[in-house]
């Protein structure tokens, strides 16, 4: 099979100016292979089917020691949500917000409580418009006793554009998919105080000053189930704001995991992730780098044709997510059976590479939220002979690649690797046990 370029589908005009312009996306046509649904036998009912399909907890609240941003206030698993604090910024002088969830240097990221990614020190490099420059406004003691200062900011996500997803005949490719946000020309969620070095992940979750829509998210990113503006605080309290951010689930390690996505500099990336669309970000370093001189990024590893099937515990993909993850509807607290569906595994469950709990400080260490897609393509003697299964390892999968070409591709059955889509997902925590090492060792000769 020869790889094939083709346009994600749009079948109105755009909304905005970011949107008018023609993105060529970097996902291929599956070739005439279709995802193999699967008719898994019966699984147990309520909880115990939840954990039969995907592992690891699945209701109640997650245990504070699972986490990786610290500053998390709770990790709601029967609600499928993260909820952070939320810090208000102006941008021209219109009201947005924001969350912090990581820091690159290694003192700022402990005193906030959000993950630490060095790599973060890369993201400017080449690319101006990749990092933000941002003032801290000066209160006075009377405006603000104690907590977090307003930082004015140069740009913003519009939120209005109407999210659209139409599942193509096999789920993936979709035959319509435009994202419900979009960053203007000065927006990054990579932001650096004017006067210091740190780059901080500080992405816009909402713009204006309420009341929020948090069912069809006109204000609001596609993430965004509920918000809390906090009041003014008694004299010696302090009031805390907080977003309640949809979860994503997947592996790392062979452990599952949970992060959340907030940009991306692929329209269609972007809508499949319920994201913003940022395509500024396509020139952060560098395609192709991860664990290179000078590169901001990590990899993580979607398919594009694994099997599908809500009750199948092999099912995994993009296909997957779009027929069995209710991908098309807007996410919403009220929709309990869009959350249902991802609480039992109905996301596309990518794996991710370094991890900020792994034993080995070279993998922990090298964590970045930004996360370059390394799309796998199961050819079609993979999907008869059913070995399309759910991976959960990048060295499984790294030597998947190396070594049996005639079972995983890139989109269309091109060189396995990376595909120019990047998605801004930093990993809130595990369900589990804490990924700690690879389930097996790399083939000499793979991208490890």
């Amino acid at each position: 099979m020869l790889p094939i370029r083709v346009r994600w589908p749009s079948g109105r005009p755009a909304r905005t100016a970011a949107l008018a312009v023609a993105v060529i996306a970097p996902l291929a046509t599956i070739g005439g292979v279709s995802a193999a649904a699967q008719a898994p036998a019966r699984t147990p009912s309520g909880a115990a089917a939840v954990a039969a399909v995907f592992p690891g907890q699945n209701s109640g609240l997650l245990p504070a020691e699972k986490l990786t941003i610290r500053s998390a206030l709770q990790v709601d698993l029967t609600r499928e949500t993260v909820r952070l604090p939320l810090h208000k910024t102006k941008v021209n002088g219109k009201t947005a917000w924001y969350v912090i969830t990581e820091a690159s240097d290694p003192g700022i990221a402990a005193d906030l409580d959000v993950n630490h990614a060095a790599k973060l020190a890369n993201v400017g490099i080449g690319c101006d418009t990749c990092v933000q420059v941002a003032t801290v406004e000066a209160p006075t003691p009377e405006q603000n006793r104690f907590g977090t200062a307003v930082i004015d900011r140069p740009g913003a996500p519009d939120f209005s554009p109407t999210r659209t997803l139409v599942a193509g005949p096999d789920g993936f490719p979709p035959a319509k998919a435009e994202p419900g946000a979009v960053g203007d020309a000065s927006y990054s969620p990579f932001i650096r105080l004017a006067g210091s070095p740190v780059i901080y992940n500080a992405p816009i979750v909402a713009t204006g000053d309420g009341p929020f829509d948090v069912v069809h998210h006109t204000d609001t990113a596609d993430r965004v189930l509920g918000i809390h503006i906090a009041p003014p605080a008694a004299p010696g309290k302090f009031n805390q704001s907080w977003v309640d951010l949809l979860l994503v689930k997947g592996f790392d390690a062979g452990q599952p995991i949970l992060y959340i996505s907030t940009e991306s500099n692929d329209p269609g990336a972007a809508t499949l992730e319920r994201s913003t669309y940022v395509p500024a970000l396509s020139k952060i370093a560098y395609n192709g780098g991860d664990d290179a001189l000078g590169s901001a990024r990590e990899r993580i590893f979607p398919f594009l044709n694994g099997q599908t099937g809500a009750n199948n515990p092999q099912a995994q993909g993009l296909a997957h997510l779009i027929l069995d993850g209710h991908a098309a509807e807007d996410a919403s607290a009220g929709n309990t059976a869009l959350i249902d569906a991802l609480r039992r595994g109905g996301d596309a469950l990518n794996v991710q590479g370094d991890f900020p709990t792994l034993a080995d400080p070279r993998h922990a260490e090298a964590y970045s939220p930004i996360w370059e897609a390394q799309f796998g393509q199961w050819t079609e003697k993979a999907v008869k002979l059913g070995l399309n299964t759910r991976q959960v390892d990048e060295n499984e999968i790294f030597n998947l690649a190396a070594s049996r070409p005639d079972l995983l591709t890139g989109p269309g059955g091109a060189p396995y690797g990376a595909q120019g889509v990047i998605i801004n997902c930093p990993v809130i925590g595990f369900l589990d046990d804490a990924p700690v090492e690879n389930l097996v060792a790399p083939l000499p000769d793979s991208q490890h």
